[in-house]
């Protein structure tokens, strides 16, 4: 039974790394995954070990799926070392923060803001499919696109389903960018998110080493197949992908929040 529930984390990670790297939302995947199958293959699982182990192991796909993005695609080096900073440092204080406060009061709001983000991409065929990578960047560009960063960066630490997602739809708005180049500065950012609530997390001794490294290998697995489907399917194929992840994490979002009540009530 042990193997059978080490086989559904092990596939569960790559699909969170593939899901992860094309528009984030993986850990939407592996969170669950882990509050059900972890007890099983971790005496003393708690709920606190699904967030941090999560963060261990998305912190290796997200990372390798932003190397061979950056690879690729080539973003300015100066504004990827400035949104990996401020992002990380969001994601730090927001990781400090969420040991001070539930973050279920954030729940309802994301929702709204999910289905906000669906409608206008779906509504909005050229978002991020006609943007302008040889764009200049303006000081006023820069600016509001590390102070976005920032914010979702907290946000992930804090709370966190959807961070990717909110970074590349924020990025290709303030930038102008494609979603191809939005998605590769949110790879960097993200994997900075998730190293800043890993050492936190880390520090407060919530992290399952061995089976967050062995999650990271599937991880970084999945990631790569996804980076490479990006870069050789473009922003239409990523416009694709994110419509369907937000459906799924509103969908997931409203049954976390709602679904007792609804089943109580039927």
């Amino acid at each position: 039974m042990v193997e059978v529930d080490w086989t559904i984390l092990l596939f569960g990670a790559a699909f969170a790394g593939w899901v992860d790297a094309i528009v984030g939302g993986g850990g939407l995947i592996l969170v669950p995954l882990l509050m059900m199958f972890g007890p099983a293959v971790a005496p003393g699982f708690q709920p606190v070990n699904a967030l941090a182990t999560n963060k261990l192991a998305a912190v290796w796909g997200t990372g390798s799926a932003a190397i061979t993005l950056v690879r690729k695609v080539r973003p300015e080096p100066r504004l990827v070392v400035l949104l990996a900073a401020v992002a990380g440092i969001g994601s730090a204080f927001g990781a400090l923060l969420a040991t001070l406060m539930s973050s279920d009061m954030l729940r309802p709001a994301v929702i709204v803001l999910l289905v906000a983000v669906g409608i206008f991409v779906a509504f909005t065929p050229s978002f991020g499919t006609t943007g302008d990578d040889s764009l200049p960047l303006t000081w006023r560009m820069v600016a509001l696109a590390a102070l976005a960063t920032t914010a979702i960066g907290t946000y992930d630490g804090f709370f966190g389903p959807g961070t990717g997602t909110f970074l590349i739809l924020a990025l290709t708005a303030i930038l102008g960018r494609t979603f191809l180049m939005a998605s590769t500065l949110a790879k960097v950012a993200n994997t900075a998110t998730n190293l800043g609530a890993l050492i936190v997390f880390a520090l407060g001794g919530h992290v399952l080493w061995l089976l967050g490294l062995a999650l990271a290998m599937a991880n970084i697995a999945g990631a790569q197949i996804g980076a490479r489907m990006v870069i050789g399917r473009g922003a239409g194929f990523v416009r694709i992908v994110l419509l369907a992840v937000v459906v799924v994490m509103a969908a997931k979002l409203s049954w976390d929040q709602w679904g007792d009540a609804l089943v109580g009530f039927f």
